[in-house]
């Protein structure tokens, strides 16, 4: 039996950043760059009013207030999208909007509250001249050209995730395509003759393919492509054609559920073993001690994780292993969950001697955080992950944990509090 970090540290050496591809710019979200951006342009583009005023000369003011205002001639007005057909002379201003170019000649914005226009009743305004009430410098009001992003700027490095703010900012340098690394095709294979399909009646000692439905979601979740294969006998025809169906199908990396255990019947082994160069583990850990690992070969070496057959060990593992390994494809270097101190209201036991992942639901309370078990942790009770949002990791030299104790749980959702 080798240690959780052991298994890791050996299956992420097989896994690299994908190469890059161009994507249209709502496509790269959540992907990681292949390149610096760089930009060829001011943003802003031009020096704008970040204020509805007057755009003034700061020096015509510089004495306003509202016991001595100041009367400049209002000698036009200019709207976002649009450019003023004259420059700002001493003495005169021009009504301007939030947005707009400042007009030459002209270095300040007045806020419109600060006028006279701002303190008369709606409708007795003066188009033809407007009272300043404080005095303002140069520069005030005004948003710079560059003030954001400068002409050459390197704006985002190579290797940044792509969030809503930097599809925003890039949309701004008028970038319609990006460079990122392209996401990993993971074919997912369940394997038994006890499976049947979720359309299919359950006839005598059957069960439904949940692991395919569980582990495609993750690898959705986790930025992948799922490549449903479906259910392979326990038979060589079936089980052969289905792994070699997944290597045809230019898969990045294979995921087989069932099979791996010390009790199963040796079919899958033997076909993997067959079609690859496999390791065949137990790993320190409760819930997923069976686990393979190993390279198919096809068009090209395939990494392939073989999980354990019940749908709780399948999950957990795969959070533990595949999980990172497609995140490493996508290019990204932070795998850790977010975690939260919590007050545990119930003792939790750990008499297996693995690192134990306990489904847990933390919530906040006025006094801080708590979190609570799932209820029964039995590998093959799959409602233990649904109504859970985090985990309690118990190391492998820990048999208990009290209630009451502090700990640290790792969240798997990041609820809404």
């Amino acid at each position: 039996m080798i240690s959780v970090d052991e298994a890791l540290a050996y299956i992420l050496k097989h896994f690299k950043p994908l190469e890059p591809e161009t994507v249209p710019l709502l496509e790269a979200l959540d992907r990681v760059l292949t390149e610096d951006i760089v930009s060829d342009i001011n943003v802003p583009p031009f020096n704008n009013s970040a204020m509805d005023g007057y755009a003034v000369r700061a020096n015509d003011v510089v004495n306003a207030s509202k016991e001595r205002p100041i009367t400049l001639r209002v000698i036009g007005e200019v709207a976002a999208g649009y450019t003023a057909q004259q420059s700002v002379e001493p003495g005169t201003a021009m009504r301007i909007m939030t947005g707009a170019p400042l007009p030459p000649g002209a270095d300040a914005v007045v806020r419109f509250e600060e006028t006279s226009e701002g303190t008369q009743p709606k409708g007795m305004r003066d188009r033809a001249a407007v009272q300043i009430l404080k005095a303002v410098k140069p520069g005030d009001n005004v948003r710079n050209a560059g003030e954001d992003i400068r002409l050459g700027e390197v704006v985002f490095p190579k290797g940044t995730v792509i969030r809503p703010a930097e599809i925003g900012v890039l949309a701004s340098l008028g970038k319609q395509f990006v460079s990122v690394h392209r996401r990993p095709r993971v074919a997912i294979l369940a394997t038994g003759d006890e499976l049947v399909a979720v359309d299919e009646p359950i006839a005598p000692g059957k069960i439904r393919n949940s692991n395919e439905y569980t582990n495609a979601a993750a690898v959705l979740k986790a930025g992948g492509i799922p490549i449903r294969l479906g259910i392979a006998r326990d038979n060589i025809t079936d089980l052969t054609a289905k792994i070699r169906a997944g290597l045809d199908a230019d898969a990045d990396l294979f995921l087989t559920s069932a099979g791996v255990s010390v009790g199963d019947y040796d079919i899958v082994k033997d076909v993997l073993n067959a079609e690859g160069e496999m390791h065949f583990w137990q790993v320190r850990m409760k819930p997923g001690k069976p686990l393979a690992f190993g390279v198919l070969h096809g068009k090209k070496d395939v990494p392939l994780l073989g999980l354990p057959g019940n749908p709780v060990s399948a999950m957990i593992s795969f959070e533990v292993f595949a999980r990172r390994a497609i995140l490493t494809m996508l290019g990204k270097t932070k795998f850790d969950r977010p975690t939260v101190r919590a007050v545990l209201t119930e003792d939790v036991q750990n008499d297996s001697q693995r690192r134990n992942f306990i489904r847990v639901y933390v919530e906040r309370r006025a006094e801080g955080y708590v979190a609570r078990s799932t209820g029964e942790q039995g590998s093959g009770i799959l409602t233990s992950v649904a109504r859970a949002n985090g985990l309690l990791v118990v190391p492998e030299n820990v048999t208990e944990v009290h209630a009451g104790e502090m700990v640290d749980i790792q969240l798997l959702d990041m609820p809404e509090w």
